[in-house]
């Protein structure tokens, strides 16, 4: 007898963001429990795209990619549209685009509030409200928000993305409540300290060496160390699985002990 709560074969699932880092991981990780993957992002980053795709068949997995940048919120319902009359139907959207900032509170411009609420907060609403118009017709679905946790503890120079992602927070659980009835299950994960490109070239801007992010994690962190993107797969097959079904506006933490610290 084999348990199969988790299996996604014959579901859609949409990521955003998925040229990289975390929406990387997931896209792939996604695929590997039997979901196709529509794999989006920017224009310019077209070339990523394609490899993520590769990287998803190569093992046997099926994938589409497709442009869409969640600043632009007038075209949003038109790709998610497309996707799903491309791939049959939607099942999964993985709410992942979005960006960080370092940046003393005090000297944040408006241009850069705008930047980050636009793309971590605005553009993840627009997402899943185009997700759910079509989720609602075919019954019901799964929207995953990647917050942070930095929903529920603060850090200097963030400002920005900290409100946003307090912001994905509290969205989660007012979508959750409304479109529950609908048969679409919204839930968030939030990961802490995670190794990314993005965070690679922030470590490069402010001068951090290895041993002082050693250090950092060490003090913050219990597990002591940044997560891998692949950390957080498991948590958002969970989240799309049958056997989530009864998880409702939950935000599950994958940060290494972080907020208990």
């Amino acid at each position: 007898m084999t348990f199969d709560g988790f299996d996604l074969s014959g579901k859609v699932a949409v990521v955003t963001g998925a040229a990289q880092g975390i929406g990387k991981a997931l896209a792939i990780g996604l695929a590997q429990a039997g979901a196709t993957v529509a794999v989006t992002d920017r224009p310019d980053m077209d070339s990523r795209m394609c490899d993520v795709q590769a990287q998803i068949e190569s093992t046997g997995g099926i994938a589409r990619t497709y442009h869409l940048d969640v600043t632009a919120t007038r075209c949003i319902s038109s790709v998610f549209e497309r996707i799903a009359t491309d791939l049959g139907h939607l099942d999964i959207l993985v709410n992942n685009a979005g960006t960080g900032i370092a940046c003393a509170a005090i000297d944040v411009t408006e241009e850069e509030w705008d930047r980050i609420l636009d793309l971590n907060l605005k553009g993840q609403f627009f997402c899943a409200q185009a997700a759910a118009r079509l989720m609602a017709t075919q019954g019901g679905g799964r929207i995953i928000n990647v917050a942070s946790t930095h929903a529920l503890i603060a850090l200097p120079d963030g400002a920005p993305y900290i409100a946003s992602k307090g912001g994905v927070a509290s969205l989660t659980r007012s979508l959750a409540l409304e479109w529950i009835r609908l048969g679409i299950n919204v839930n968030a994960i939030a990961p802490g300290p995670v190794e990314t490109e993005y965070k690679r070239e922030v470590d490069v801007r402010l001068g951090r060496t290895p041993e002082s992010i050693r250090l950092d994690m060490e003090r913050r962190v219990p597990l002591a160390r940044r997560l891998d993107p692949a950390e957080l797969v498991g948590g958002v097959i969970y989240l799309a699985s049958p056997s989530a079904a009864a998880v409702v506006g939950h935000m599950l933490v994958v940060d290494g002990g972080q907020i208990i610290h």
